[in-house]
């Protein structure tokens, strides 16, 4: 596949949601196809521009916008929660609308405006079946035969989710980098580890799979909340602290509902240089 704006280089979007930070491209006007050495390129934060994903817009019968995301590796992510709260923001602010619709590989996803500066997003229901997961065969969810004692949950990718007593002092890189990989998880997974800090307060810190140690992950910390419900240490609304600040997560009878800030830092253009050499 082949950058159609190679030849005048090709405008995006840097923003983040707690520090979980993304590069958006917004090909509604002009259609981009996106190489993984593309995606890789962006991705360097030596040579390129850096991102935990991307996030590519398109246009989308009966949605506002489709979304695409990549893993700064290359790979496609089924999933985002903060980038889709970001682009929810960028397209909501530019048509002067209190909420959007945004066709993802997870389904059809509905954002609103939360007040006071803050977005959330239904991010669906969960993914509580073995071949939903994805798992490798028939096991338990809430008790994976792992070490560790994991719970699995599909957010529309796959989540393993530690119950720690200090996630501070978790070895997230190591013991991340081993999990993601596990047989147990054919597509490989997003590794969450969380511990109880007060009534219906988790701190959580995360690997994502393709990427490494991020700030923040919206669709591990939905994960973890189911996990925490459906072990019975906290209730359906849950405040939780990752690393690069809280998020709200609210699992309603519609779907896992994610509040939280965001930010869009800057808008430039990759030259036609850069991309040439790719």
């Amino acid at each position: 596949m082949e950058n159609t704006r190679a030849p005048l280089g090709l405008p995006f979007m840097k923003m983040h949601g707690l520090g979980n930070d993304f590069v958006v491209i917004d090909a509604r006007s002009d259609g981009v196809l996106l190489t993984p050495a593309l995606v890789q390129a962006l991705g360097d934060r030596h040579r390129g521009v850096g991102f935990d994903q991307l996030a590519l817009i398109e246009t989308a019968a009966g949605a506002d916008a489709r979304l695409t995301f990549y893993n700064s590796d290359g790979s496609v992510s089924s999933a985002c929660g903060n980038a889709t709260r970001c682009v929810a923001r960028y397209l909501m602010d530019g048509s002067a609308s209190a909420s959007v619709r945004l066709q993802t590989e997870r389904g059809l996803l509905l954002a609103e405006d939360a007040g006071g500066g803050l977005t959330r997003v239904n991010m669906g229901a969960p993914l509580l079946d073995w071949a939903a997961v994805p798992l490798s065969g028939p096991m338990e969810l809430l008790h994976l035969p792992i070490a560790g004692d994991p719970v699995a949950v599909g957010m529309g990718n796959p989540h393993c989710v530690f119950f720690v007593p200090d996630a501070e002092v978790v070895d997230v890189a190591g013991r991340g980098a081993e999990i993601e990989h596990h047989p147990a998880f054919p597509q490989a997974t997003n590794v969450e580890f969380a511990s109880v800090i007060g009534p219906n307060h988790l701190r959580m810190r995360v690997w994502e799979r393709g990427t490494g140690i991020t700030l923040a992950c919206g669709s591990g910390t939905c994960a973890t909340v189911v996990a925490a419900h459906l072990r019975g240490l906290t209730g359906r609304c849950v405040t939780v602290d990752v690393d690069g600040g809280t998020l709200t997560i609210d699992w309603r009878d519609d779907g896992v509902w994610m509040t939280g800030p965001t930010a869009h830092v800057f808008s430039g253009t990759l030259t036609a240089s850069f991309m040439a050499a790719l």
